[in-house]
This record gives structure tokens, sequence and C-alpha cells, in this order.
């Protein structure tokens, strides 16, 4: 599973009923730098083609999670579970999260919370894997950055597979937004694959 992160710009707000709802979303078309190359590495630059994540948004069978840290142990909302909403379009992916009184009391919530009040939790990281070539023609592809731009090589992904969002501390995408308030190289990734490993051959 893979795992970039995306800037959050969170603003927490209180709740008369003790909820709190967490909405955000992050554009598709943005590039996002996995390695700046040097010594003789070219720099490596990731991006989502438009709707990218509709192929799991759209399956209502798929559950997909809101966590803290990548941990399924931690979860703050959930799609079965009624407070994870997502809607895709050609622009982002949006989504918005009710955080309960009672999923509240766990104390990774309370780590989250603390985190973002002390401005050290600040991203949004989908774990997703790309979808596989006998379900999608073209889930992904690597170009070269055009001339005038740079030399990087440019990945691509136009159908991946959505399992989870998750608050992060360390953004690698900067144009997400997220308002808390209260209402390839490896075509077959296998298991968890740092954001900056995931390039290697």
């Amino acid at each position: 599973m893979e795992s970039p992160v995306f800037n959050g710009g969170l603003e927490l707000r209180a709740a008369g009923d003790g909820s709190r709802r967490l909405t955000g979303r992050f554009p598709y078309g943005k590039r996002a730098v996995l390695d700046a190359g040097g010594k003789g590495r070219r720099p490596k630059k990731e991006q989502f083609a438009p709707n990218a994540f509709s192929f799991a948004v759209d399956d209502p069978d798929r559950d997909i999670h809101l966590l803290l840290c990548h941990s399924f142990d931690r979860p703050l909302a959930s799609r079965k579970a009624g407070t994870l909403m997502l809607q895709d379009s050609a622009e982002a992916l949006s989504f918005e999260a009710v955080l309960t009184p009672e999923i509240q009391r766990a104390s990774w919530v309370q780590d989250f919370l603390a985190g973002f009040a002390a401005g050290l939790i600040t991203g949004i990281s989908p774990g997703f894997r790309v979808a596989p070539p006998e379900a999608v023609e073209k889930p992904e592809d690597v170009t070269e950055e055009p001339p005038e731009e740079g030399n990087a090589l440019i990945r691509t992904i136009f159908a991946a597979i959505l399992f989870e969002l998750s608050m992060v501390t360390r953004p690698a995408y900067h144009e997400t937004e997220a308002d808390l308030r209260h209402f390839q190289w490896d075509r077959t990734p296998k298991g968890l694959t740092h954001p900056l490993k995931r390039w290697r051959v």
C-alpha cells in the first residue's frame, strides 16, 4: 500500500453537541516531489489524474477509513460506520468525517486533537494501491518532465484503490484543504511501502 502525504490546512471548531466535523479536499494534477535526485539520480515526482480515486469511491460496498497515521488500530471514522463521506470529481477528492463524542473519548483521537492544536498534524495522506492492469487498461504511467520545467520522471496515477485517508504530520503535497468543525516503478506493490521508497526497482 502506498501513502503520499498532502498538506491539511486544518481548522478546528467546537460543537454544541460534542461532535466535530472534518471536511477536506485535495486537488488532482498537483505534483509532489518524492525524490529530489542528485548524485546521478533523476528527480522523481508523482501526480494523480482526474477521478483517480473513483475506482474505489464509486464502489458502494467498499469500506474506506479515516485513520491516524495509517494505523487501523487508531480509526477516526469510516464509510460503513456512516461517519465518512467521500465525493470524487475531476478536480479533487473531497471528504467529510464526523468525529462523534464516543470516538473522541479514545486516546488516539485525543492525540490527534492535541497534535492539531499544537500545529503538528497538518497532513492528509491516502493509503492506496494502483489498480491492477487486468481491471483497468492503464492504471499508471511514467513520463518525462517537459524540458522547460526540469528533468524529472513523473509518475501519473490514473486509477487507485483507496483504502484509507490518514491524518499525518509531514506534508508532501501542498494544496490540500481540510477544515475541522462541529457539524512505478513497482506496479504491483506488496505490503506497506514508504512513499520515498516506492520508486525503487
